[in-house]
């Protein structure tokens, strides 16, 4: 039998320029990615960030990937892709840009960590205009394939095309556009250089085939840009992790506190360093006062920076005091030095970084204490909670060296019982200081959790809550051990927090 050849599908006369094809292709997979990593940050100062919430947009930016791709290789199965993707090119710039003012105005109504607050913000996010942008790619290879010889060269190569824009925009987004320019921004010019390429290619194409594109899309382009600009935005700084503000205290003169996305971070008095106003702090400053003779200058590292109310507190209280401090975010910082007076110096040193790491690099056996108050929303990071990262505390100290952790959790408290759990493998002498109705499991909120090798004056710590006026209690020894019961012991290969967690009671 003769061998034929397979039809040919209109060879030639509907493909793109090779090179138009590939912008497109690189453009559009590029965009939804921007959208994903931007679109997260502009969602936290409403919702936090969890891991819930990075599973929120992730999840829904690959849903609509998944239903655009679809129904973009049905479409275009049915209709000439010509005359469809200049106007999918605009409506999904336009919707990138329009997110920003729908989030903002949204996430007033939206605000909280709860899942369905969570759920609907990542959803008004990312949907729509990932679903647009993802039907362009499978109608450009409609387009360019001219034979069914060649399916597998035009897919694979757009194919690659595409996933070369993905990471094009992850990596050109993660490590410069957010340290550079405001989310806000990245989104909007996102938006609006996709819809000028929609433009550009509705130019290229008018002379083959009848492309229109509605008036509408345009305005909504340009309206979109104008409502971006006067949205309310919740930030005064937006830093490479945090959107930031500092609110000033009508009770208090010097009073300031420092907000990153939803949460009160850290109190700062300008005028008196001593003057300590949220009770975990009060707490840990307890802590730290049975610690040498009072007065006495000691060493600390802080996991954590904030706005440094406990450094500043110690170098008042016990000059001479040197405490090197562990912040990932330098845009924080620049907040601490801007508006909340942030000096650094010999006996203050300021290292910008993963605390982690930090930890990794820190000498062994001379730190008098550590304090832990990091946090990436109401969770302390992961790798700060494992066996693996109290190890590394405990190499910091000395041999009477303190570790007094800030954490947060609500009934049934499980993160609590399990990062006491940890504590209690790595350090011989564990101690809870926590509100009566945290311990008998009717509250949450802040505790303290304070660990050494050696035996800890719980006595002189309880003396000085009462001093301060704090209604904390102590729980150690059996007591301890029961509130812990059966909790996981927390590794670096199993670590989960945000799910142990209970954001609010």
């Amino acid at each position: 039998m003769a061998r034929t050849e397979e039809p040919a599908v209109e060879p030639g006369s509907r493909a793109l320029p090779g090179w138009v094809a590939a912008v497109v292709t690189f453009l559009a997979s590029g965009a939804v990615l921007v959208l994903e990593i931007a679109g997260l940050r502009l969602i936290a100062p409403y919702v936090g960030i969890t891991l819930q919430t990075n599973t929120a947009v992730i999840g829904f930016a690959l849903a609509a990937i998944a239903v655009g791709a679809w129904a973009g290789g049905a479409v275009a199965d049915r209709r000439d892709p010509r005359g469809l993707l200049a106007p999918l090119l605009v409506a999904g710039g336009a919707l990138v840009v329009a997110v920003v003012p729908v989030v903002r105005f949204a996430g007033a109504l939206l605000s909280g960590a709860d899942a369905g607050s969570v759920l609907l913000l990542a959803a008004v996010a990312v949907v729509l205009p990932a679903a647009l942008l993802s039907a362009v790619p499978p109608m450009v290879v409609a387009l360019q394939l001219g034979s069914l010889r060649e399916t597998g060269s035009v897919v694979g190569k757009l194919s690659g095309i595409g996933t070369l824009g993905g990471i094009a925009a992850t990596f050109g987004t993660g490590f410069v556009l957010v340290a550079v320019l405001p989310t806000s921004v990245i989104l909007v010019g996102t938006g609006l250089v996709v819809v000028a390429t929609g433009i550009g290619l509705q130019l290229l194409l008018r002379r083959t085939v009848a492309v229109r594109l509605p008036g509408a899309l345009l305005v909504a382009a340009l309206a979109g840009t104008g409502l971006a600009v006067v949205a309310p935005s919740p930030c005064q700084v937006e830093t490479t992790y945090h959107c930031a503000r500092v609110v000033a205290d009508p009770a208090r003169e010097g009073g300031r506190t420092l907000v990153l996305d939803t949460l009160r971070h850290s109190y700062v008095d300008l005028d008196d360093p001593t003057h300590l106003e949220f009770g975990y702090v009060r707490t840990i400053a307890s802590v730290t006062d049975t610690l040498a003779r009072p007065g006495e200058a000691i060493s600390a590292l802080h996991v954590g920076g904030g706005g440094l109310t406990l450094p500043r507190y110690l170098a008042d209280v016990r000059p001479g005091t040197t405490s090197r401090v562990l912040e990932v975010d330098a845009g924080v910082l620049a907040v601490d030095r801007d508006e909340l007076g942030l000096e650094t110096s010999a006996q203050l040193r300021v290292d910008v970084g993963d605390a982690r790491t930090g930890l990794a690099q820190e000498p062994g056996g001379t730190r008098d204490l550590v304090v832990g108050d990091a946090f990436g929303g109401l969770a302390v990071p992961w790798q700060l909670a494992t066996v693996e990262a109290l190890e590394l505390v405990d190499g910091a100290l000395t041999d009477d060296g303190v570790y007094a952790v800030n954490l947060i959790d609500h009934g049934p408290l499980s993160f609590l019982r399990a990062e006491l759990a940890t504590m209690q493998q790595v350090f011989p002498h564990v101690a809870l200081l926590a509100r009566g109705p945290v311990v008998e499991g009717r509250e949450g909120g802040n505790v303290v959790a304070v660990a050494s090798r050696s035996p800890l004056d719980t006595a002189a710590i309880a003396a000085a809550l009462t001093g301060r006026a704090l209604p904390w209690e102590i729980v150690a020894g059996a007591d301890l051990t029961a509130f812990v019961g059966s909790a996981p012991v927390l590794t670096d290969d199993f670590a989960p927090v945000d799910q142990l967690l209970t954001p609010y009671g």
